[in-house]
């Protein structure tokens, strides 16, 4: 991720098709913030890359492994693809792909997790598409526009990406 790309992704997290998916539809973000939180997060020992369209080179949003915990061998991930035009055409499922794999393969994962809202079933899909099963259920966790939605969690481990390939 670029810190040039800022102003870009506070935009992006502004929109409540986004922020309703993440959880931060109550967040609002100034660009100094995002740029603040691009520069800490690898302190944290998060990894964080920018999805780019091949095509046009153009960013479409970011992908990302947080919690990394290299001694047990786990960490949570995350994903949005922040340019709505761009939804729908299986960017998200290749940059999925590429994290799998260099999760996997280069930061030597053995599970990896996901929290996803229960009305989200683009993204269910897709998780499920590549090998994530559903592992629990938070009932009710999640109030949205006077609503309540699940929260579920999702795992793949490192045997069941190597049999998804």
């Amino acid at each position: 991720m670029s810190i040039d790309d800022a102003e870009q992704y506070v935009e992006w997290l502004a929109d409540r098709s986004i922020s309703d998916n993440l959880g931060n539809t109550v967040d609002l973000l100034s660009i100094e913030q995002e740029r603040d939180w691009i520069i800490n997060a690898g302190a944290k020992g998060d990894v964080n890359f920018a999805i780019i369209d091949k095509e046009t080179d153009e960013l479409i949003g970011n992908c990302s492994l947080m919690k990394i915990d290299r001694i047990h061998r786990h960490a949570i991930i995350g994903i949005f693809i922040g340019d709505e035009s761009k939804r729908g055409h299986g960017y998200g499922t290749d940059a999925l792909k590429l994290l799998l794999k260099y999760a996997f393969s280069f930061q030597n994962m053995h599970s990896l997790h996901l929290e996803v809202f229960s009305f989200n079933q683009r993204a269910i899909q897709c998780y499920e598409k590549l090998g994530f099963q559903k592992v629990g259920t938070l009932h009710e966790a999640y109030f949205l526009d006077g609503k309540y939605y699940d929260i579920i969690f999702m795992e793949i481990l490192e045997d069941n990406y190597q049999n998804n390939l």
